[in-house]
């Protein structure tokens, strides 16, 4: 099968560091799903650990969180799938990703793709959708109020994939003030458009603007990017009790201030349930089923916006320069193989 990997950790500039691959079909298991792969979308988990991951001498790493495909062949222990289903899932970071033409990922994390969305569309959902699902409603349970605080959560970095993700969420599942950063006028334009009341400046102190706003202290904030740099203010701004979560990874966290307020911090991986193999691991399966039903009655929309062409290296190279720029909005996808 042809694939894209890598077997040093490169900066994205040298061509060596993702390279088109002719590998083995892979093997898979008895609860897998074997997906002939048509669309991929990149996350900055994939650039992360292209930089930082160091392949055992003479293999290569496959990475690729988001995809969607059709089912070649099933696992003697799969259920509720058949040869032929288009899917879409972000699979497990400890096994070879979906920058390849097949791959074998645990039927428990994939859903049927939503039937009103087209390949590329489809492949921007999954890791988001699941990280902002996992970050509302396991970690920060928004569904519990914070006694006395405003009914409203700040997202830090509204435009990214994530970001968009949550915006949408809040706004197709909740009653909740949504908040959210941007700091350039594409960005403030995006995040409007997915549904957001209130757009602030992350290049400004964020304490004073949340106050301006006359709404009170949110009960929520979810930082996904540069949470070293925003917690003093986000310890300033938020309500008394109020939870904290993020998905980024600071070099390091004082998070002393946090006990004056009696404040929470929560944490969000989405792969932890697959790496840990999690009694509830087919929580993923079931979050993607109901973010199909959302985009199937128009509750949320793609966060697409760009496609950088068919699955080769050298696209993929640009992605991830896209990415590693700081500058993109909502998600890339690939599609299809030469």
């Amino acid at each position: 099968m042809k694939a894209i990997g890598f077997n040093q950790a490169l900066p994205v500039s040298d061509p060596q560091s993702l390279q088109d691959l002719d590998l083995p079909d892979p093997q898979y298991g008895e609860q897998d799903l074997l997906v002939e792969v048509q669309a991929i979308a990149v996350n900055p988990v994939d650039t992360k650990v292209r930089r930082s991951a160091q392949p055992e001498p003479g293999s290569w790493r496959i990475l690729g969180w988001d995809a969607v495909g059709r089912v070649r062949a099933l696992g003697a222990g799969v259920t509720g799938f058949k040869v032929g289903d288009q899917v879409f899932y972000a699979g497990a970071i400890d096994r070879p990703g979906s920058n390849a033409q097949l791959q074998a990922v645990d039927a428990r994390l994939v859903a049927h793709v939503p039937a009103n969305l087209s390949i590329e569309d489809a492949a921007a959902l999954p890791l988001t959708a699941l990280t902002a699902w996992e970050t509302l409603f396991d970690r920060l349970k928004i569904d519990q109020p914070v006694a006395g605080a405003a009914n409203a959560i700040l997202i830090v970095g509204g435009a990214g994939g994530v970001g968009s993700m949550t915006i949408q969420l809040l706004r197709a599942l909740t009653d909740l003030t949504v908040i959210a950063t941007a700091s350039r006028p594409e960005t403030v334009e995006w995040v409007k458009k997915l549904g957001v009341h209130h757009v602030i400046d992350h290049s400004q102190p964020l304490a004073a603007q949340v106050q301006a706003l006359g709404i009170g202290e949110p009960a929520f904030v979810f930082s996904t990017t540069h949470t070293d740099q925003y917690l003093p203010s986000i310890v300033e701004l938020i309500a008394p009790q109020g939870r904290i979560a993020l998905i980024d990874d600071p070099k390091s966290l004082d998070i002393m201030p946090l006990k004056r307020k009696s404040l929470s911090l929560h944490w969000e991986l989405m792969f932890t349930r697959s790496l840990m193999q999690t009694a509830d691991m087919a929580e993923q399966q079931a979050i993607l089923q109901k973010v199909a039903q959302l985009a199937e009655a128009g509750k949320i929309i793609t966060t697409r916006t760009q496609s950088l062409g068919a699955i080769t290296a050298e696209n993929l190279r640009k992605a991830h320069a896209l990415l590693e720029s700081g500058r993109s909005i909502g998600k890339l996808v690939l599609s299809g193989w030469n």
